[in-house]
């Protein structure tokens, strides 16, 4: 019992200082008064895991930061608008790639071409990367390392911008 008061002591002290600390992640009153809000309710939710003689304002910091960042991942994920037309593969090139006319249409079957040819360890992260997804996303489904799903889209990219080099010229 006097642990559990103890506690509930510390996260009243520390409430002002995780305020200021939200207002400088938020950069707004109401949303900075909903995440200490949602802070203070996860810290109660996980006492438990709480180890006595630590640091408890680290310890709630943290919760902090790591609802912030969950929170922003979520809402870019939103409002993030994917095109699922077929013209997906110039949208990480560079805008000098030439696919900013309407003559690209060639351009763009021989990209679908190349794509299509290249094995599927390396057309699958691709595609799922022009979806949407993230590096780490695709390195979980893929049950990959990240650096390895880094190179082989990095890979891939290469491969189209020389191959639709050489297909210009």
């Amino acid at each position: 019992m006097k642990s559990d008061f103890s506690f509930r002591k510390n996260l009243i002290n520390v409430q002002d200082d995780l305020l200021r600390f939200a207002y400088k992640l938020t950069s707004d009153t109401e949303e900075a008064n909903d995440l200490l809000q949602e802070t203070s309710l996860k810290a109660l939710d996980n006492e438990d895991k709480f180890t006595p003689d630590t640091n408890f304002k680290g310890w709630v910091s943290t919760i902090m930061r790591n609802i912030f960042i969950n929170n922003y991942r979520k809402n870019a994920r939103e409002q993030t608008f994917v095109d699922t037309t077929d013209n997906l593969y110039h949208l990480n090139l560079s805008q000098d790639s030439g696919f900013e006319t309407t003559d690209s249409a060639y351009d763009l079957k021989e990209m679908r071409r190349i794509v299509a040819a290249l094995s599927a360890e390396y057309r699958q992260p691709f595609s799922m990367y022009v979806a949407g997804f993230k590096y780490r996303e695709i390195a979980d489904k893929m049950d990959l390392p990240l650096g390895t799903v880094k190179s082989r889209i990095h890979f891939t990219r290469q491969k189209l911008q020389s191959d639709l080099r050489d297909f210009r010229n």
